[in-house]
């Protein structure tokens, strides 16, 4: 520095717990002589976990009785943290005004962004608004003046998207000054400079009593920069950097910059901000510093690693420009000893791996592990494993508010009112844990089976009066349990269809039924209070947010908002396990460091975009790079890498995709050479443990039920079925196992089928079939379907049902008449029952009958008529010429499939599979009843009265269905018998 005087700038080497090495250097400076020196004394520390670790490290250095130090934190945005009261006294007599609310302030700027492009929804105002919030403060924390905007001559040369979005950022600065002093406000992170800077005055003019220490304080930011170099001037002020490298080479440290400006383009070029050590060097620059200024903190932990290890940090970590001499590198300098690594199959078995990891530590007494990790879905599954001993670890990064069970609630509950309460919507609700939570559960996940089952198929119409309708008509349980819960959400659906609906109405609706749904569940413990003051907040302030907020978007919005809310456990997990992020880790120590997710995208994670900057402006402005943060994330891991005993993870794969191996793995592996130990006994220990042995597939299922459980009865439409997949037929009809439509689904054949054939009874009941009036009933039935039903099946349908009427019409002029349809009747046959029911039958000009079979599909082929399959109507005509259904009699002289698929000449037409002299290759009309009937008597003598086993899938060109091929477990032998 330029005083002549050496400053007290120290680093503690990364391979040294620093926690620990501050507590003990500061008790062999100040624990000494005078009792009360080191109580008398500050340290200032980047967070409210860093100033908890110091402490911790102080009781274990102390050895018994001991005065700590103040230890107050200097405020991290990340951590949602203000500066400490040593900043921010409560007894100001001259406060800086306050620091806008972060809610409030976002809302604000959607409202400002929503100004500058109307065409934009809440939702997404209120998305744009948190990425320009954190523009904004990159601004404010680099003293960058927002007026220098209009100054950038790069304008003219930025493609349009960023000229649009250079002009509203513009604009919105140029609102935001005025937004503030309305309401008496000032930003966070310019109001942390002012209370820096005045501290730093303060202490220039009139030192403090005691030592002030600042540790571990890394941000470049120039305020923290101006306060620690303040610091480090002061007869006993000290400011110790944790991991700085004294060893490196100058023409290294050179080589990270920052670099001054080019005199020709007077713009400075990028430096080497993905390096662990840029960050530090620009921090330095800042103080006004230099690395030969710099001195080793005295001071030892307990948890430190060998120097050999930190030689290796470094080496690993250098720019690529000089890793060119690593292949002359002597084992001794690739040494890792202590350092293992587990490359997993998937996260799971990743998470199983690390959960026996920490597991194992506890097998020794005193020892300590600690998990770090971006990965938050990666540190729930540890914790969730962990939970098989009875080990209680809680995420000390939290989780986000809508991953937990109050905010998805909240979420299910605006998104079933804004689609109309659709099926799945509506069903995520009401099964939802919190719902009814208590005595009450189980009679209430009762009533909810009963609505899972009613709304299985095609979706209902829309909105709370089409489900009333709906299980109106389904009846049963259904029936009597829906009317109370479409009571609770009435209130709900009037607020979300109200034209004039605002805001706090829609959050005050979703409030009062989520109550009525949860009663006071919802709104207990650390989350749930986290998600009633987020409504409250909401409430009180939306008049200052978005003024145009539809209902649709209210859960867009919700989930933006919740998914920046971290809600951290309360203190009680073990004491001698952690889980920590990033952030939460610096300064951390343990005997082991598992550091897991290192991926690309994971650790290191992809830059985050500027959605207002362009990467030029950013630069132009001075403004740190967009992967600046992959600096930090590198240093945050050579932090980790300092601990006796390290495990590196990561999987090969993540729940969609091959991964790739970070860009740290690779470089540690590639150094590490030979010397690169797998962690193998974790590994198969991870693999082994939920695995009882080496699997069997199983083999083709081939049941032989007695014959007291074989059916005495079977319908004409099973009988196919019970040929081709005898264990399909089996379990059906004996284990009386029903496949379930999915909830929500698209018209399936048969669904159609259905509705085609109710359309056509009711005619032939109402009016007799008459032509002229099915297009009419069709489009009345069509008028109450669902929209999106009708949009895609009213025109096939109709132009169908219209050549129904012009077929029958056609049918009635050659003398043909309907005499009946859908009349259900059965016969004794081979033993047993065989029933069936026709969709009609016409009497022909003959005297004989024909039996008609509609079909919205392809009909079936007359190669599978002639391998004795698709034999339907052939036994309807059986038990109508045996007499089998009531005033109806003769001779089956026809048999016909009325098709509504498209033909050749469009939507509708007839196909038979027999002819009356065998033409085509079809069956002979007069032998069709006889070969339906040898082809019955057969397969009945066999499965229903004989003992012929139940095999799966006998015939499987027949057999196309897929209902029970996971009961039968398929794809465990199919094409290996």
């Amino acid at each position: 520095m330029a005083d002549g005087r050496r400053p007290g700038l120290y680093t503690i080497p990364t391979h040294r717990a620093f926690a620990d090495a501050i507590a003990d250097g500061l008790i062999q400076r100040y624990g000494g002589g005078d009792a009360l020196a080191l109580a008398r004394g500050l340290v200032i520390v980047p967070n409210d976990r860093a100033r908890r670790a110091i402490t911790d490290a102080f009781v274990r250095a102390s050895g018994g009785a001991l005065l700590l130090p103040r230890i107050v934190g200097v405020g991290d945005d990340a951590l949602e943290e203000g500066v400490g009261a040593l900043f921010d006294p409560a007894d100001d007599d001259d406060p800086p005004p306050p620091a806008v609310e972060p809610l409030r302030r976002r809302l604000m700027l959607a409202r400002l962004v929503q100004d500058a492009d109307p065409a934009l929804d809440a939702a997404e105002a209120v998305r744009l608004a948190g990425e320009l919030a954190r523009t904004l403060d990159q601004l404010l924390v680099e003293e960058v003046a927002p007026p220098r905007l209009r100054d950038i001559a790069l304008a003219e040369t930025l493609s349009r998207h960023w000229e649009r979005a250079l002009s509203s950022f513009a604009l919105i600065l140029d609102r935001w000054p005025g937004e503030l002093a309305r309401i008496g406000r000032i930003d966070a992170a310019d109001r942390r400079r002012r209370l820096l800077d005045r501290v730093a005055a303060a202490w220039r003019a009139a030192p403090p009593d005691g030592f002030v220490c600042v540790a571990g304080v890394t941000s470049a930011a120039p305020a923290i920069a101006r306060l620690l170099r303040s610091i480090a001037v002061l007869q006993r002020g000290v400011v110790v950097l944790p991991g700085l490298d004294l060893a490196m080479a100058d023409a290294e440290w050179d080589a990270l910059g920052p670099f001054a400006p080019d005199p020709a383009t007077g713009r400075a070029p990028r430096g080497e901000e993905t390096h662990p050590q840029y960050h530090l060097k620009l921090l330095l620059d800042r103080i006004g510093a230099g690395r030969g200024e710099v001195r080793t903190w005295r001071g030892d932990g307990e948890t430190d690693a060998t120097p050999a290890r930190g030689r290796m940090i470094v080496t690993a970590l250098a720019p690529a420009e000089f890793t060119h001499d690593w292949a002359a590198l002597k084992p001794g300098q690739r040494n890792l000893s202590g350092v293992s690594a587990i490359e997993a199959a998937t996260p799971a078995e990743e998470a199983q791996a690390i959960a026996l990891a920490l597991r194992e530590v506890l097998e020794v007494p005193g020892r300590t592990a600690a998990l770090v990790t971006p990965d938050r879905t990666l540190a729930r599954r540890v914790s969730a494993h962990l939970r098989r001993w009875d080990v209680t670890i809680d995420d000390s990064a939290g989780q986000p508010l809508s991953q937990l069970p109050p905010g998805t609630l909240l979420l299910a509950l605006a998104e079933a009112a804004a689609g109309d309460f659709a099926p799945l919507d509506l069903l995520v609700l009401l099964k939802h844990p919190l719902v009814r939570a208590g005595d009450a559960r189980p009679a209430w996940l009762e009533g909810v089976r009963a609505l899972d089952l009613a709304l299985r198929g095609p979706r209902p119409p829309a909105g709370l009066a089409g489900l009333d309708t709906h299980f109106a008509e389904a009846g049963g349980a259904a029936a009597e349990g829906w009317p109370a819960i479409s009571a609770v959400l009435a209130p709900l659906e009037a607020t979300f269809g109200a034209a004039s609906a605002r805001l706090p109405d829609l959050l005050d609706g979703l409030r009062a039924a989520a109550s009525a749904l949860c009663g006071d569940a919802l709104w207990a413990r650390a989350e749930g209070r986290a998600a009633a003051e987020l409504i409250a907040e909401l409430e009180a302030r939306a008049p200052e947010g978005p003024a145009r907020v539809a209902p649709g978007v209210l859960p867009a919005l919700l989930r933006t908002v919740m998914d920046e809310i971290a809600v951290r456990p309360p203190q009680g997990g073990h004491p001698r396990l952690a889980i920590y992020g990033l952030i939460e880790a610096r300064l951390q120590s343990a005997d082991l460091m598992i550091l897991a997710g290192l991926s690309e995208g994971v650790w290191p994670a992809l830059p985050a975009p500027d959605a207002w900057l362009a990467p030029r402006i950013r630069a132009e402005l001075g403004l740190p790079g967009l992967d600046a943060r992959i600096g930090v994330a590198a240093h945050d891991l050579a932090s980790g890498l300092g601990a006796p005993r390290v495990l590196l993870t990561r999987a090969r794969r993540d729940a969609r995709s091959p991964t790739i191996a970070s860009r740290f793995w690779l470089r540690l592996r590639a150094l590490a050479g030979e010397g690169w130990v797998e962690a193998s006994d974790l590994s198969d220990w991870a693999r082994r443990l939920d695995r009882a042995g080496v699997p069997e597939p199983a083999g083709r299922p081939q049941p032989v039920p007695p014959r007291a459980r074989r059916p005495d009865r079977i319908a004409v439409t099973d009988v196919d079925r019970l040929k081709a997949d005898p264990y399909a037929f089996y379990a059906r009809r004996i284990l009386r196992l029903r496949p379930l439509d999915p909830i929500d689904a698209d018209p399936s054949a048969a669904w159609r089928g259905t509705e085609v054939h109710k359309i056509l009874k009711e005619a032939w009941e109402q009016d007799g079939l008459d032509a002229a009036k099915l297009r009419a009933r069709a489009e009345g039935w069509l008028a109450d379907a669902h929209p999106m039903m009708r949009a895609l099946w009213q025109p096939r349908l109709i132009e169908a049902i219209d050549w129904i009427g012009r077929q029958i019409a056609e049918d009635r002029a050659d003398g043909r008449a309907v005499i009946a349809v859908e009349r259900r009747g059965e016969i004794a046959i081979a033993g047993v029952t065989l029933n069936g029911t026709f969709d009609r039958v016409d009497r022909l000009a003959d005297g004989s009958l024909a039996i008609i079979d509609y079909k919205t599909g392809k009909p079936p082929s007359t190669a599978a008529v002639r391998a004795g399959y698709s034999l339907q109507l052939g036994l309807l005509g059986l038990i109508a010429e045996r007499g089998g259904y009531e005033g109806l009699s003769g001779r089956a002289g026809d048999f016909e499939y009325w098709s509504l698929g498209r033909g050749k000449d469009g939507f509708g037409y007839v196909a038979r599979p027999v002819d009356p002299v065998g033409k085509y290759n079809r069956i002979v009309t007069s032998e069709f009843v006889g070969l339906a009937e040898r082809n019955f008597a057969e397969a009945a003598g066999k499965w229903l009265t004989g003992a012929e086993p139940f095999t799966a899938k006998l015939v499987p060109e027949f057999a196309p269905y897929s209902d029970y091929d996971q009961l039968m477990r398929r794809d465990e032998w199919y094409g290996r018998d």
